[in-house]
């Protein structure tokens, strides 16, 4: 017996369920790159790119994941040289640190540990401290993916502030953008990077960085920009062909175009609350499990949670069984943890992630729950008892 047939559900944070609508968008012939449709279909995509980053300034795309997009960044306001504070909340905060290194400049990092947000009462300590403003970026994820911490934007662009200090600030919304409530302009942010596969139910393979005037200013004296990272051609080029730097990444902007028609039809605040509605229900069967039982919260604190990511611990090696249980059982794919573990001193508690962004209804949402109720009950796992019918009054309660 196979319970697993039918369509799968990944739950995954990233790559994230793909509508079916943006799949038969992308299911055509190979078309003009030089005039015609795609060619028209460039200013809109932009101009609605910048809706979803409630932002007026210019967005930049690139052929490239998520760490493209770092590097992307970074090439543009960086010198060799340059003193960067990446604020790490997990693994990939740390990430884009060694990313900067990678291209020469001095790294500092600020470590908030796996289990919290930036802390911006530290951050602004470190600011104070810093009276020749020899910092020139501060960088920051706003969602971690690994630890599924929340850092609050508006409160670090605050530290900045009340320092008077002119360092850039960096948002790596590669997890959140399209999930979380985030505002580019009314929070602060210079640049902000972002991928195509998660909140933006796209495939995996687009990149897009965001920056205002003062972060292009800064490219004047960049000297890690090379012709292919290079933001201005990119925003100020007519053609496709120069946009991307030669062969536009086709089938993507046709994905693209038919998931930013889905945002734009949804709308953006009605997307962060209903992933914050889903989140919550996920939240509550949690709540009901971890009262029998050793599954807990990685993130405590649920205003410092993403609406994108649950991250759980649990006794090792319980994490794994219940990502093997489920796949093979009732063919839900959960994420596993990464980057939870110190590698000198290796823990007792094992890591696994929910992904709840993008292409999610609540049929997916009571279905995974379910199957993660049968895993703990299916392994003999100790676990409190409601957690679906926990969820379930949750979404209720939310549609009242």
């Amino acid at each position: 017996m196979n319970l697993s047939r039918g369509r799968e559900y990944l739950a995954i944070p990233g790559p994230s369920v793909m509508p079916d609508r943006v799949l038969r968008a992308m299911h055509r012939a190979a078309p003009n790159i030089y005039t015609g449709e795609l060619h028209d279909m460039l200013p809109g995509i932009v101009r609605d790119l910048k809706a979803v980053a409630r932002t007026e300034h210019d967005v930049a795309m690139y052929i490239g994941n998520g760490h493209a997009a770092w590097e992307a960044a970074l090439a543009n306001v960086l010198s060799r040289g340059d003193k960067v504070l990446a604020l790490a909340t997990g693994r990939f905060g740390k990430g884009w640190g060694e990313c900067a290194a990678r291209l020469g400049a001095e790294v500092e990092v600020m470590d908030f540990g796996r289990r919290a947000p930036v802390d911006p009462a530290r951050l602004a300590e470190r600011l104070a401290a810093d009276k020749a403003h020899e910092i020139r970026a501060v960088l920051f994820t706003h969602v971690d993916t690994a630890t599924s911490a929340l850092s609050d934007t508006a409160a670090i662009r605050a530290a900045l502030d009340e320092a008077g200090h002119p360092a850039l600030l960096l948002s790596d919304n590669i997890a959140s953008l399209a999930c979380d409530r985030f505002e580019m302009d009314a929070w602060g942010v210079d640049v902000m990077v972002a991928g195509s596969q998660k909140g933006l139910m796209t495939p995996p393979g687009m990149s897009f960085v965001y920056f205002n005037k003062k972060a292009d200013a800064a490219r004047d004296r960049a000297n890690c920009a090379t012709g292919y990272w290079d933001w201005r051609p990119r925003v100020g080029a007519e053609e496709l062909y120069l946009y991307f730097f030669g062969t536009a990444p086709t089938h993507h902007l046709y994905g693209l175009r038919a998931a930013l028609d889905m945002i734009g039809e949804e709308g953006i605040e009605a997307i962060w609350e209903r992933h914050d509605v889903f989140a919550r229900a996920i939240w509550a069967a949690v709540d009901a499990w971890a009262v029998g039982g050793p599954l807990a919260f990685n993130i405590e604190t649920a205003a410092a949670r993403s609406r994108a990511v649950t991250t759980l611990t649990i006794p090792k090696p319980h994490a794994q069984d219940i990502r093997a249980w489920v796949e093979g059982n009732t063919g839900l794919t959960l994420g596993l943890g990464i980057g939870m573990e110190d590698p000198e001193a290796p823990g007792e508690m094992g890591y696994f992630r929910i992904g709840h962004m993008g292409h999610l209804n609540s049929t997916m949402v009571l279905g995974a729950l379910g199957s993660i109720e049968a895993a703990l009950t299916g392994l003999g796992l100790d676990h409190g008892r409601g957690a679906v019918d926990a969820a379930a009054e949750a979404i209720a309660k939310a549609v009242r």
